[in-house]
């Protein structure tokens, strides 16, 4: 039989680590012996591990106490699911290396070329120099930091170029830096944009995989201007979207 101190030994937890297992329900706590003593057997060891690699491998604490009462099968098809989530993660810290590799050696990855030909067609569509800089460095951001799903989020943004519509209103957009951001043609493009937005998705706004990137591209937007940063809360308001 195993004290605290012993049974955390052991495993390679601390006993407060235990403590907190027994008082979220995830490990029965022993009856003390006649010396006050709480002594841990083999099976108290074995349940342990269990929930300790459980919790190693990011599962909640919550779902491991409902795993602990799943039969066999549930907790076989669980632990695939587990599995097949680790792998997912396994392989994001593998591109996460590659590109701290990459800023140790002082190199940032280069934009895909048709993302680069798509950024010189701002230009021939008559888009700022201003707005097509902020696009590139915007885009080689999300690309170093959201490689699995940069691609979708900017062949959607690049789609807009072959609509003339959308082209009109974020050409309008791109205008509308310098504006007092008490103009009043600020709430008639958020007009006309949600109004674009709504005939393109519906009731359904793209995410792309990843709230984080528009959430990034429209933050850099809006800090370069007074007048963006009142569009984007207009266009919000609007949409019904923080």
């Amino acid at each position: 039989m195993l004290t605290i101190g012993q049974l955390a030994g052991y495993v390679g937890v601390t006993t407060k680590t235990i403590r907190v297992y027994h008082a979220k329900g995830l490990l029965p706590e022993p009856e003390r012996d006649a010396s006050g003593y709480r002594r841990y057997s083999a099976e108290h060891a074995v349940d342990l591990i269990k929930i300790r690699t459980l919790a190693e491998a990011g599962v909640p604490l919550a779902r491991i106490r409902e795993l602990r009462s799943a039969t066999g099968d549930e907790f076989r098809r669980a632990l695939d699911r587990i599995d097949t989530d680790l792998a997912a993660r396994i392989e994001s810290l593998r591109a996460t290396r590659g590109r701290l590799r990459q800023l140790a050696d002082d190199r940032l990855p280069a934009l895909p070329a048709e993302v680069t030909g798509v950024l010189e067609q701002f230009t021939r569509f008559g888009f700022s120099e201003r707005w097509v800089a902020l696009l590139r460095d915007l885009w080689l951001l999300v690309f170093a930091t959201h490689p699995a799903a940069a691609r979708a989020a900017f062949d959607d943004q690049a789609a807009m170029l072959t609509d003339p519509v959308q082209r009109e209103l974020f050409l309008a957009y791109d205008r509308a830096y310098d504006l007092d951001p008490a103009d009043p043609r600020l709430a008639e493009l958020a007009d006309g944009i949600v109004a674009a937005t709504h005939a393109r998705y519906g009731d359904d706004l793209p995410a792309y995989g990843d709230p984080a990137i528009p959430a990034l591209v429209q933050g850099a937007v809006n800090a370069s201007s007074p007048a963006w940063r009142q569009l984007d809360t207009l266009i919000r308001r609007r949409l019904g979207v923080r």
